[in-house]
């Protein structure tokens, strides 16, 4: 255990797994509340949960999170086997609840470096005074007692001594096969052997040297985990311990001549019992696959975990592969040659990497409906403390996105679902008064659309108030026009400006003016855009449009002098060659152009990043219309170039630190070699609003 080779991997999935079984335990706490109560399915689930937590964090030596598990434990042990009536369901939610991000704060802790150093006495406490009173109000309960696990005592090595202790207890061996492409078996056999203490002495097991071995997870996916132990436990009573093996596919479990534990040196390493079938009336000690591979294997999807480093590897140097076949197909040197067998080679190499790309980005794009079901504990813990009732409702959760777009949007979500439940949603008593039902809801949706993915957060609350927010913004000096020039979505849009609040009385969830920007500012990172729409009295509905992927992005390049600039191809709405009699100059020298009868302001890019131009006729340039939250800007540059995929690079801190390049996203390597300087349209339009 103290070897750092061996504790690395074992962390590693320590973490991994303990994450997902909390986010497990919060979601079956959030349905069973739904539900009014804990069914049998519920009580055993979060019994397995807290289960395996305890197994794992005690073989961990992460002490408290493994007694806090225990503890709850306990508590579902006694739910499961007494069945009692009278249980405060609202009081146990709340100690879950509270287990559980105790843990999660403690896994925070040791995944960025830390120690698990959290005190748990209190939850420890509470829970334990939970049961002795759930006890006493059940007094015509009988449970079966439950042998408690004396966690301070760090017995977490398998005793060498091979000698049997004659104590009249029987002689078992456990045969235990993983599910297939779960990784890492060796790990995850290991995991077995602290809960197997509890009731077994005299363990040993083949393959012996599993966390030294690496290569002893491949013995153990062919012939499985094979585990001798002596215990006075009735079978069943085993049988059902070992059942809760995470990823366990199959379990064998004899008893055995206890002679052949006396000594290891003389136990075979296959063990052929012909008299024992199991429940599926296969020979035990013989694997299911055995009797019928091909069946077996044809069987479900393989999967296969995969370090998420190793992935980002992996799609720069696809993105490098994108790059160097555009070098290869616009070579300059190529230019007037008619080379037919090469266009032919040109096109099956788009093919293949096109397709390369496609798969590349798949195995990245993750559902949204982890981040979606965590909103729910955000409603449930604001309609406690705020005393009111709201629905969430999700639809679309199967979206997927890139794993990079979902670390960006979670707190933007989480933020307006807070503002939404605060601000939004009326009072029970509010509700009923103006004829809705006394129950708010939230709707949480997703979408694809084009290259790009909306996600749509709308309330059936009170809506904006436009008056409020329009007074408020000038108050802060936010206005940047005449405010009957200002439609409503852009009066709207202020209450995502930093430092910007209606709330007159600050509580524990508005009212500092902090919180809302968070969500522009990180929509804003990935090249998305927000949106804000509300109707007085029935609602406010807030879209988020982001993109699918950061890594790759289709675009337009363009020309301005000897200068090459890129333009997201979402930002555009359209490009064509002014005409003199559209521009408009007004009194304070800037340019506008007359499209279809609306008026838009001209930025030249030239003037923007003090590069030379070809031309300053307007009329010989192109104008690229773009447009970012609603605002739109018309740019002016000498040339189109063409349309290409581009692999976003991110600039250097030396250059984001220069304030003349605000509106710059990144940079890309183009066909030719040259650097093109990806355009931030957000940037852009902000220069524009303030020059």
């Amino acid at each position: 255990m103290s070897d750092e080779s061996t504790m690395e991997p074992m962390l590693e999935l320590f973490l991994f797994e303990t994450t997902q079984l909390v986010e497990q335990l919060e979601q079956s706490v959030i349905d069973s509340e739904k539900c009014d109560g804990y069914n049998i399915a519920a009580i055993n689930e979060i019994f397995r949960i807290m289960h395996s937590i305890k197994g794992a964090a005690a073989m961990m030596m992460f002490d408290t999170i493994a007694q806090l598990a225990h503890c709850v434990e306990d508590v579902f042990f006694y739910l499961r086997e007494g069945k009692p009536e009278n249980v405060d369901y609202m009081i146990l939610s709340d100690l879950i609840l509270a287990s559980g991000d105790f843990i999660k704060n403690e896994i925070d802790k040791i995944r960025s470096g830390g120690n698990a150093d959290g005190n748990a006495s209190s939850l420890i406490d509470q829970t334990h005074s939970f049961l002795d009173e759930l006890k006493k109000v059940n007094p015509s309960v009988q449970t079966v007692a439950k042998e408690s696990t004396v966690l301070s005592q760090k017995q977490y090595y398998v005793s060498q001594d091979k000698k049997a202790v004659s104590l009249k207890k029987q002689s078992f061996m456990a045969t235990v096969f993983f599910e297939d492409g779960c990784d890492m078996e060796n790990i995850r056999a290991y995991t077995i052997i602290p809960s197997l203490r509890d009731i077994a002495k005299d363990i040993t097991y083949i393959p012996e040297n599993i966390m030294e071995d690496d290569a002893t997870a491949e013995i153990i996916r062919t012939e499985g985990f094979k585990i001798f132990f002596s215990s006075g436990r009735p079978y069943s009573e085993i049988h059902e311990l070992l059942e809760k093996t995470i990823f366990l596919k199959t379990l064998e479990l004899v008893e055995i001549d206890g002679a052949a534990t006396e000594k290891q040196e003389s136990r075979p390493k296959q063990i052929i019992l012909e008299d024992f079938t199991d429940k599926n009336s296969n020979p035990i000690g013989q694997h299911p696959a055995a009797i019928n591979k091909k069946a077996v294997s044809n069987s479900g999807q393989s999967m296969i975990s995969v370090n998420v480093a190793k992935l980002d590897t992996l799609m720069d140097l696809v993105g490098e592969l994108v790059v160097a076949e555009a070098m290869v197909i616009q070579n300059p040197d190529l230019r007037g040659l008619s080379l037919t067998n090469f266009a032919k080679a040109v096109r099956q190499l788009e093919k293949i990497t096109g397709e390369m790309q496609d798969i590349v980005m798949s195995i990245r794009m993750l559902p949204l409906a982890t981040t979606f079901q965590k909103m729910n504990r955000i409603i449930r813990d604001m309609c406690k403390k705020l005393g009111k009732e709201v629905q969430l409702e999700l639809i679309g959760e199967e979206t997927e996105v890139d794993k990079n777009i979902i670390e960006h949007i979670s707190d933007p979500l989480m933020h307006i679902i807070r503002n939404a439940v605060d601000h939004g949603i009326e009072s029970g008593e509010e509700r009923m008064a103006v004829g809705k039902p006394a129950n708010g809801k939230v709707t949480l949706e997703a979408k694809n659309d084009g290259s790009d993915v909306v996600i749509l957060i709308k309330d059936d609350g009170r809506g904006l108030n436009r008056d409020k927010i329009l007074k408020r913004a000038g108050d802060n000096g936010l206005l940047h026009k005449p405010e009957n020039e200002l439609t409503d979505k852009e009066i709207y849009s202020f209450i995502f400006a930093p430092g910007f609040s209606t709330n007159d009385k600050v509580t524990e969830f508005s009212g500092r003016g902090v919180g809302m920007d968070v969500v522009t500012k990180n929509i804003n990172s990935i090249g998305g855009m927000v949106v804000v729409d509300s109707i007085p009295g029935a609602g406010t509905t807030i879209s988020l449009r982001i993109p699918l992927t950061l890594a790759i992005v289709d675009a337009m390049n363009i020309g301005v002098g000897d200068a090459r600039y890129t333009i997201p191809i979402t930002a555009i709405k359209e490009s064509f060659k002014p005409r003199e009699k559209d521009i408009i100059i007004d009194p304070d020298g800037n340019e506008m152009i007359m499209v279809r009868g609306q008026c838009f302001p001209i930025l030249r890019i030239s003037q923007v990043f003090k590069v030379n131009t070809r031309t300053n006729d307007i009329t010989d340039g192109i104008i690229i219309m773009v447009e970012n939250e609603g605002n739109i800007v018309c740019l002016f540059a000498d040339e189109l170039i063409g349309e290409q995929q581009v692999v976003v690079k991110a600039l250097p801190p030396y250059v984001k630190n220069i304030r003349q390049v605000e509106g710059l996203a990144g940079c890309t390597l183009l066909g030719d070699g040259s650097i093109s300087l990806i355009l931030d349209i957000g940037g852009m339009v902000k220069r524009k609003k303030t020059s």
